[in-house]
């Protein structure tokens, strides 16, 4: 099966760089965690961050975000090398981990003002910023509240304003949505949106394949330490084989005509359909509906299969239960 190799299809060097790393390598003892991770994510984008569990990909936030020290290689944030100039990197960040860092004994006022100490803010700039914040995270019913009290998705929309009180370009959400409601990730999916045509940049940890699917511009997957693919989500869903279109026919006459007049077709006669490869691109499709033009061929029914994010991550980091396969049919 065909793979992206390390670094291929990133941005151009041109584009704006937010956050760009080579060789990232981290071992805890003798386990190696990651192997040589490269990344290229331009300024005001999304990029989704994908694996298994225990695949590395806290290890790369923490190491991005200074927590932690790698073991070799270099990285840049927002224009700072995070092991020369750690401070500035801190700066221009903000960070929202798996576990919120809400202080759930004070109210979510107080949780925001506590932030806007740690900012240096002035008194009247945090009382400010704290109340523009939770009216934009629709907290402001709850903010006299103790923050114990919130629903799950309350907690996590306080914890990423109180990321925002600094004003970040850059945001790491390390698995932002775990544990939440539907309706309370999809909240939280538009507040990344609209966090995005901001202009911030947002480098996303998720084990939810939807989830990258939605948001990300790009994505990569991290499996044994290194990246096993990247690109977006159309182009990771056309490396993994099985996409193809499925045409059904209620004459037998133009079912046979078809039959002829195709290449590659797998037959099922008694349900007369007929099923060919294609990789759901838009230059695939127009060949085989200009083969079938050019025949005097009409399906009754047009059916594309395409590979999902489920069969991109099954298949590239070893699993072997595949879900079930989305399709899209035209009549």
């Amino acid at each position: 099966m065909p793979t992206s190799r390390q670094g291929d299809g990133h941005p151009p060097p041109t584009a704006v760089s937010a956050v760009s790393a080579v060789g990232l390598r981290k071992s805890y003892g003798e386990k190696l965690v990651l192997d040589g991770i490269d990344l290229r994510i331009p300024a005001g984008s999304v990029f989704a961050l994908l694996g298994p569990n225990g695949a590395g990909k806290t290890t790369v936030v923490k190491i991005l975000s200074t927590l932690i020290t790698a073991d070799g290689g270099q990285a840049q944030v927002a224009g700072h090398d995070i092991a020369a100039s750690p401070d500035g990197v801190r700066a221009a960040i903000g960070v929202t981990g798996q576990f919120s860092a809400v202080d759930g004994l004070i109210t979510g006022e107080e949780n925001m003002l506590l932030m806007a100490d740690l900012h240096h803010l002035s008194r009247p700039e945090g009382r400010r910023t704290a109340g523009e914040l939770l009216a934009r995270f629709d907290l402001v019913e709850a903010a006299k509240k103790p923050a114990s009290t919130y629903s799950g998705g309350m907690k996590r929309r306080l914890d990423l304003a109180m990321t925002l009180v600094g004003d970040p370009r850059i945001i790491f959400l390390d698995e932002p949505t775990t544990g939440l409601d539907p309706r309370s990730r999809h909240t939280m999916w538009g507040i990344i949106r609209e966090l995005v045509s901001g202009g911030v940049t947002v480098f996303l940890t998720t084990q939810y394949l939807d989830e990258a699917d939605e948001l990300a511009d790009r994505i990569a997957v991290l499996h044994d330490g290194r990246i096993a693919a990247e690109g977006s989500a159309d182009e990771l869903k056309r490396i993994v084989p099985g996409g193809h279109v499925r045409l059904r026919f209620t004459d037998p006459a133009a079912y046979l005509s078809a039959t002829g007049a195709l290449r590659e077709i797998t037959r099922d006669d008694e349900a007369l359909t007929l099923r060919i490869p294609c990789d759901g691109s838009q230059r695939e499709l127009r060949s085989l509906l200009d083969r079938l033009d050019a025949a005097g061929i009409e399906a009754d029914e047009l059916t594309v299969h395409t590979p999902d994010l489920d069969d991109v991550f099954f298949a590239l980091t070893g699993g072997t239960d595949i879900p079930g396969h989305p399709e899209e049919t035209v009549r």
